[in-house]
């Protein structure tokens, strides 16, 4: 089975971007050139993307080719006027049977790219098998959430942690069972 891999980065108070959606505060974050915080490992473990139309519509603000052109591109939605075209399908209904169908398809992983809406419904369906979590050392005070709105607890048990020179911390969890 394929696992759903959701691989983001948030800030030190859990904001995946700011209310508007904006995620400049990256830019802020120093690097080191050659430091992906894992982002190619687990681009080149996948052959698709799941994703909510805010963030999707956000993507296409930045006035740049799409960037996940050589992938299998969903876009969950619940806008039935939107069509599909050379980039992405959307995906207006029964979004939980649509993951639990497509992991059980032949090939890669699949990453879960955000926002935080679709991050807690996935979530609360147990359909997360990984998080790979990348925690940059800045504070944004009003933003979108990590997973939105929880009804339930959820635990996780650590795999991994790594610590970078510019203060990023990667963490990755799997679902404690």
């Amino acid at each position: 089975m394929r696992k759903l891999i959701l691989h983001i980065a948030i800030s030190i108070d859990g904001k995946i971007a700011r209310v508007n959606g904006d995620v400049d505060w990256l830019d802020a974050i120093p690097h080191k050139e050659g430091v992906d915080y894992g982002f190619y490992e687990m681009y080149n473990s996948i052959d698709t993307t799941i994703q909510g139309n805010k963030t999707y519509q956000k993507v296409l603000s930045w006035n740049i080719p799409f960037p996940y052109k050589e992938k299998k591109n969903y876009v969950f939605t619940s806008n039935p006027a939107l069509k599909d075209n050379e980039d992405v399908s959307f995906i207006t209904k029964d979004h939980i049977e649509f993951v639990k169908s497509l992991k059980l398809q032949e090939g890669k992983d699949i990453w879960l790219i955000g926002g935080g809406q679709i991050n807690a419904m996935l979530l609360k369906e147990n359909l997360v098998d990984e998080l790979q979590i990348f925690i940059m050392p800045i504070v944004i005070p009003e933003g979108i959430p990590l997973f939105g709105e929880l009804l339930n607890d959820q635990q996780f048990e650590l795999i991994s942690t790594e610590s970078y020179e510019s203060g990023v911390v990667g963490l990755i969890y799997k679902p404690k069972v």
